[in-house]
């Protein structure tokens, strides 16, 4: 055997080798091979299944829109007033409970919103409006004609719902009477500078106004972050894996992709 042709069955080996590797790779882990993920449609971004007990009665999950009520309701509201966890799954809402005023049924009564009609779950008027899962529904609330003239962003929803919001377009209920407690307004803290640990990228501007327009200071104090400056170290793995602002960026507010949203100081 001449040198060219070992240097070509060295090559066939190592080429036969890496092929083994990839295909034992598990496909959770495909994505770091290059494997595109398929973009929600902005009308699906941010949308909740809630199936804890449809499941072993026959009926349709829910399909919560984020969208349709972020367009109303501040997220302070649902997630503390109300009770709801900040993770899919994590409140396990029943029928019962929802006929008895709690959590959806603070609204969902008959006044403030629709309320489902019937003895039997999933069976009486208005129920398909929220129980949509794999139906075909007309909703009285369209996704084109709700946000028709809002403001527009690159991924997500496709809306920039801070802007809207700051243009008057939205306005948002931050109360239900008899459940909302009466609080005194906090001075809300100026404007921080968050210096990433990679220097090629620009300091973060993370706007405490915003946020808290939206957020109150409970819903991330201190469960997601700790009160002082500084007491939460964290990475983009950390965020990316869910958890300090992937509480909620990447799920219902602008997803991680969208850099310079986030990342928005001026490089000198």
């Amino acid at each position: 055997m001449n040198m060219n042709s070992g240097k070509k069955m060295l090559l066939i080996g190592l080429f036969a080798v890496l092929a083994a590797v990839i295909a034992l790779v598990p496909i959770g882990m495909a994505e770091t091979f290059g494997v595109k993920r398929t973009a929600k449609k902005p009308q699906d971004y941010g949308n909740v299944q809630m199936d804890n007990f449809t499941g072993p009665k026959g009926v349709a999950p829910v399909v919560f829109k984020h969208w349709l009520h972020r367009a109303r309701y501040t997220c302070r509201l649902c997630h503390v007033d109300l009770g709801f966890a900040m993770s899919r799954g994590g409140t396990r809402v029943t029928e019962g409970d929802i006929r008895a005023g709690l959590y959806c049924g603070a609204c969902h009564n008959g006044k403030t919103a629709f309320a489902g009609e019937g003895t039997r779950t999933g069976q009486g008027k208005n129920c398909d409006r929220c129980h949509s899962y794999g139906k075909e529904v007309t909703f009285s609330n369209s996704f084109a004609e709700l946000t028709k003239g809002f403001p527009r962003a690159r991924f997500g929803n496709r809306v920039d719902w801070l802007k809207a919001e700051e243009l008057g377009l939205l306005t948002l209920k931050d109360e239900i009477p008899g459940l909302t407690i009466k609080r005194k307004s906090l001075k809300k803290p100026e404007d921080m500078e968050l210096r990433p640990l990679n220097n090629a990228l620009p300091d973060i501007i993370f706007s405490h106004e915003k946020h808290a327009t939206w957020n109150g200071c409970e819903l991330c104090h201190p469960d997601l972050f700790g009160v002082k400056k500084g007491a939460s170290v964290y990475t983009m793995q950390d965020i990316f894996g869910g958890r300090y602002c992937g509480a909620c960026h990447d799920k219902v507010a602008f997803p991680n992709m969208d850099c310079q949203l986030c990342h928005t100081k001026e490089v000198s």
